[in-house]
């Protein structure tokens, strides 16, 4: 059945301020939860972040100051959502079991969006980065297991593989290979418009989350991880915000962004299993259609413009529904491991002409022993006779079948023929 937010009917934008105790609900049990319910609370946690930082970047860029108030109400209530959502989490959940529900949610939530994606460059770019986030959580698993002694197929249950992606030692690129081509806002499919936001704010979580906490970490290796992978976050946010239309208005911005929360709300709502937490994602759905009601009359009064030049049709199209993706991730794997970017295209590395990824390559990679997440799992491998591994069958790419042998060459074979 479809829904269209904007022909509901919308409380005031004010409702949304509360009491303490509605900021701050009972968390979750970390041993019964569903994982995609814990990824669910992250993915929202990440676009209520977005939200929030985006409009601040519109106040400090808006001259009106009675526009300026109007953004920062909606701001309050963002805020407060974003506290409600962050308060799920379990004081007892440590940053590293945090750390593998953000890579299930990029592995899962980026492999679902692909397959629904009809825009030949965004699922290109969905599939390219899908690759390095596996390899995040595989190498993430392997430094819970080792630290810890925790293994990490209990908190990701039995949706998703936990082994190699593209290696992180060959993600390391120049920012000119980096950009992508962006969606134009009056022509592209309301869909891919709808991932664009969504991805972006997932990954600049992940990005921020690991920027702040890396160095929380209980030991100098760890650390290391932590900060190598943010700057691999740092490249997706890049790729991912590369993917919104900068022509758009700052006003048309908040509309697709709150569009953006109402169809997030809504489609969790209709998975969530918990009834706790589906009642957080129902209060959250009716307070974002009064915010994108709101925005929509700041539209209209400031730019004199209807909310239909913006967003054409209001009704939902398909509902996003997290779900293991296990088949379609071993094709990806199995296709485009081997691949880097190159300004705005992906080529197979060994077909790489420039010299931008080999300038950084040799730059940061000069020796792969120093490479902190090669150090992780050589380490984990010589502790333990093999590394840590929940594979259904055999992996797609006969280069990382090896469960003795760390493999630092796949996906930078260029830098390899250069040596």
């Amino acid at each position: 059945m479809s829904f269209n937010p904007f022909n509901e009917k919308p409380e005031k934008v004010e409702k949304g301020l509360c009491s303490w105790d509605k900021m701050y609900p009972a968390s979750y049990d970390k041993n019964d939860t569903d994982p995609y319910t814990k990824t669910r609370i992250i993915l929202m946690n990440g676009t209520e972040f977005e939200s929030v930082y985006m409009g601040h970047n519109f106040s400090r860029n808006c001259p009106d100051n009675e526009l300026r108030r109007d953004l920062a109400l909606i701001r309050k209530v963002e805020q407060i959502q974003q506290k409600r959502i962050s308060a799920l989490r379990p004081i007892n959940e440590s940053i590293l079991e945090t750390t593998i529900g953000y890579e299930q949610l990029a592995v899962d939530l980026t492999a679902c969006m692909a397959q629904e994606e009809k825009d030949p460059n965004v699922k290109k770019t969905l599939d390219f980065a899908l690759l390095e986030d596996f390899d995040h959580l595989y190498r993430y698993s392997n430094l819970l297991e080792m630290d810890d002694g925790i293994h990490a197929e209990k908190l990701v249950g039995n949706y998703t593989e936990i082994m190699p992606g593209r290696p992180t030692i060959s993600e390391h690129r120049h920012p000119n290979d980096e950009l992508t081509t962006w969606l134009d806002n009056k022509t592209a499919d309301p869909l891919s418009k709808l991932h664009a936001c969504i991805i972006t704010a997932a990954e600049q979580q992940t990005m921020n989350y690991y920027m702040n906490i890396g160095t929380f970490y209980k030991n100098d290796l760890g650390r290391k991880v932590y900060s190598e992978i943010a700057l691999i976050e740092e490249e997706h946010v890049t790729r991912y915000g590369g993917l919104k239309d900068p022509t758009l208005t700052y006003l048309e911005n908040c509309l697709n962004h709150e569009y953006t929360e109402c169809y997030l709300y809504y489609s969790l709502m209709t998975d969530e299993k918990d009834d706790h937490i589906r009642k957080v994602w129902e209060l959250h759905l009716t307070q974002e259609i009064a915010h994108l009601h709101k925005i929509a009359e700041l539209l209209k009064k400031y730019e004199k413009r209807d909310w239909q030049e913006v967003i054409p049709k209001g009704e939902f199209p398909n509902l996003l529904h997290l779900r293991p993706c296990k088949d379609y991730i071993r094709k990806v794997l199995a296709e485009t491991t081997h691949a880097t970017a190159e300004k705005e295209s992906y080529v197979d590395s060994k077909n790489y002409k420039g010299t931008d990824f080999i300038k950084v390559q040799k730059t940061l990679n000069a020796s792969t022993d120093a490479e902190p997440v090669h150090q992780l799992t050589a380490k984990y491998i010589q502790e333990n006779g093999s590394d840590y591994r929940v594979q259904d069958s055999e992996h797609p790419v006969k280069a990382l079948q090896s469960r003795t042998e760390d493999n630092t060459t796949v996906g930078r074979e260029c830098v390899i023929k250069e040596n």
